[in-house]
């Protein structure tokens, strides 16, 4: 624990002007500590025998940055949400710059339903038509490229410890 200790030396006024200083110190810090891209634990998934480096979004905050902010996503790369439960799921792509394609994932890591995503957009939402676990998002057209549809199984081997909130 700390203590702030005011100068009585001080003018008149500039005890207020220390406090807004620190004020703003703490919102730069608790933003900075929220800010996107996030580094994330990653793993390697697997579909029809197509591998695939993924970050895993296993937080409220993780899953909130997605892939957000970011110019671009290399080639067999994409995020893997993962939730702490079986929920409808509703994704955005707002400071989304990269056009991509989602997934929504049963228990198994059977594929419910994909779409294709427009970039930097607010207006449109992209829901998952039933209740799932995961949902994969990978550059656009990566699923078509690689003969992926629904009803296939992503094979994921992930990290023994991972905290899922």
């Amino acid at each position: 624990m700390f203590s702030i200790r005011h100068n009585d030396n001080l003018p008149v006024g500039s005890k207020h002007l220390t406090g807004i200083g620190l004020s703003l110190i703490l919102i730069f810090v608790s933003v900075k500590a929220f800010a996107c891209p996030l580094e994330l634990p990653v793993a390697t998934i697997s579909i029809n025998g197509h591998a695939l480096t993924v970050e895993l979004a296993t937080t409220p905050k993780a899953r909130v940055c997605g892939l957000s902010k970011r110019p671009n996503l290399p080639e067999n790369h994409g995020m893997l949400f993962i939730y702490p439960d079986v929920g409808e799921r509703t994704f955005w792509m707002k400071d989304t710059q990269i056009p991509l394609s989602i997934a929504f994932l049963d228990d198994l890591g059977r594929i419910l339903s994909m779409q294709d995503m427009t970039p930097m957009q607010t207006n449109e939402r992209y829901h998952s038509l039933q209740p799932v676990r995961y949902a994969l998002e990978i550059n656009r057209g990566w699923f078509a490229a690689h003969g992926v549809g629904v009803g296939d199984i992503v094979e994921m081997k992930l990290p023994m410890i991972i905290k899922i909130n």
